[in-house]
């Protein structure tokens, strides 16, 4: 009886490529939105899978850290590109690296929109 459950969270923030198409992209911003998946087999305390409020807490304060900047000045963005799949792989580390996903639970995929119609989903 597997379950998946969602959170997003979502922030405004500018960036650019350094090389993209021959040199580098101007700098422009978008309303991003991530959403962190994790996933269990079981139900656990009060019948739930994985508490909603811990998690998208998480992904609200990580989301903060990229809210009104220039994604190019936070590390590691900025010596490497602030791709939209770069950026899904450092939500990625960053759930991994906070211990609190849940005992019993996984990371099983983070999607970042950049804007309303664009996203891409990193999975393990």
């Amino acid at each position: 009886m597997p379950f998946t459950i969602r959170c997003h969270a979502t922030f405004e923030a500018a960036h650019h490529l350094r090389d993209y198409v021959g040199g580098p992209e101007p700098v422009h911003g978008h309303s991003w939105k991530v959403e962190v998946a994790l996933g269990t087999d079981s139900l656990g305390a009060y019948d739930l899978s994985v508490d909603f409020v811990p998690t998208e807490r998480l992904v609200r304060e990580l989301a903060a850290l990229l809210h009104d900047r220039d994604i190019n000045s936070v590390p590691p963005f900025d010596v490497r590109n602030p791709t939209a799949e770069n950026v899904a792989l450092w939500f990625a580390g960053e759930v991994r690296a906070s211990g609190r996903v849940p005992e019993g639970a996984r990371l099983e995929e983070v999607t970042v929109w950049e804007g309303p119609r664009n996203s891409v989903t990193w999975r393990p």
